[in-house]
């Protein structure tokens, strides 16, 4: 079982700059795709972008593209989400997530652990 904390959430005026991160207790996410997910009140759970486990390709929602970035420090254990821009239609939970396979894209059944979420609120 591996388990995934993210960290990094916050309040944040629109136009501003997050950063998210996401700390596995062991080594298995090395070989494994890991991807961010969102959720905002009332609403599913979406893609946000995925990362192989190399560091590439990445893939990101049509939504954030252009103003985060997905990145991974495999020796850290650690995955991260560079926000900037941010609009308050970003609110919501983030989730991080490890892959079944080496990639993943958008499709959560493509994932197998998560972590409890991070809130991130963007004020207008």
């Amino acid at each position: 079982q591996v388990q995934l904390v993210e960290s990094g959430g916050g309040l944040v005026q629109a136009g501003g700059s997050l950063r998210l991160s996401c700390t596995a207790s062991r080594r298995t996410s090395s070989n494994n795709a890991m991807g961010w997910f969102r959720q905002a009140p009332g609403k599913e759970r979406e893609f946000v972008a995925s990362i192989g486990w190399r560091g590439s390709p990445t893939t990101y929602a049509d939504s954030v593209k252009g103003r985060f970035t997905i990145s991974r420090d495999n020796a850290k254990d650690t995955l991260y989400l560079q926000m900037d821009s941010l609009k308050s239609e970003d609110t919501g939970v983030y989730y991080c997530a490890v892959g079944l396979r080496p990639y993943a894209g958008s499709d959560k059944d493509q994932y197998r652990y998560w972590g409890q979420g991070t809130q991130v609120t963007v004020s207008s």
